[in-house]
Order: C-alpha cells, then structure tokens, then sequence
C-alpha cells in the first residue's frame, strides 16, 4: 500500500486527490503542455512520468495499468503511439515544470508542466554515446567470442613450423 500523502489534499480527500491527479495526466497528454497551480504540477510530475515508463513498455499490460489511471482510450492511443515513440531514448525527466507568475484573481503560484518533446541535446547525446562505448569495452567476454581469439592464435604456431621447414631446405 502506498505512503498516504502528508499534510493537505489537493482534493477533499483521497479519491478525490486520484481523480484530480488523473483529470491532470489526461489533459497533459493530451494538450502536451497545461498551466496549473505548482502543487498540483508538482503531484502531477512522477504520475505522468510513470506513465510515460509504462507506454515506453508497450506491451499490453502496460497498457492495462495506464488504462486504470487514464481512463479515454484516444488518449492512451496517443500516449502509446506518438508520445512513448518520441521518449524511447530518455532515461527519465519527461517532464518539465517551469514556475510562472502568480494567478491574478487569488494569487496563487502558477506553473506550466508540458511534456519534453526535443531531442536530446548534442552534449546529452555524446554523453549517451560515451556511456554506450564503455559499457560494451567493459563487458566482459562471453564464451562465443572466446573461441574466436583462440582460432587465430592456433594457426600462428603452425606457420612457424613452416618457416622452420623452408629453412631446413635450404
């Protein structure tokens, strides 16, 4: 069972809360970007990358746990087919929470959390491509590679003797 949330709701209470949450991760997938309080980008920010984790998945149990949360099926079409396509090669952070000014009627403090959408930056890139290269030098050999350096190493003595013949001869 989850850790129930410390302090305030955003709702009155906790079905309320999942129903909010839910009513967020929709409208963000949908529209790629929505202005919301901070508290509720901020609540709405592990939901959605979640989310996010499951669709990158895309087997269909996947789909079934983000069905439970997201309940419009165009959106979870969308979620699987254009987004998940577009994060494949994000390790995390599908999200980006930017504060903006406070809202004019009660002065709360407002933020924009939309979905992050850009490629990778060309340093993001080079360092994915680093990190790649040195796992493959560092993974250690298997046995199908074993026998391949073996193979030129048992040829070598043998030519050596054929050396060894033709020195012989003359």
């Amino acid at each position: 069972m989850p850790t129930p949330t410390k302090g305030p709701r955003l709702g009155g209470g906790p079905a309320h809360e999942r129903l909010i949450l839910a009513n967020l991760a929709t409208s963000l997938f949908e529209h790629r970007r929505i202005t919301t309080t901070e508290t509720r980008a901020k609540r709405l920010r592990p939901l959605a990358e979640r989310m996010v984790t499951f669709a990158k998945r895309g087997d269909l149990s996947s789909r079934r746990r983000v069905m439970t949360v997201i309940k419009d099926k165009s959106v979870v079409h969308e979620l699987f087919t254009d987004i998940a396509p577009q994060m494949a090669e994000r390790q995390g952070g599908y999200t980006r929470v930017t504060k903006i000014g406070p809202r004019k009627g009660d002065n709360a403090p407002m933020a924009v959390i939309e979905l992050v959408l850009e490629p990778l930056s060309p340093k993001q890139a080079t360092v994915a491509e680093a990190t790649a290269a040195t796992k493959r030098a560092a993974k250690p050999e298997t046995e199908a590679t074993a026998p391949v350096q073996e193979t030129p190493a048992a040829p070598e003595p043998a030519e050596e003797s054929a050396e060894e013949g033709t020195d012989e001869a003359k």
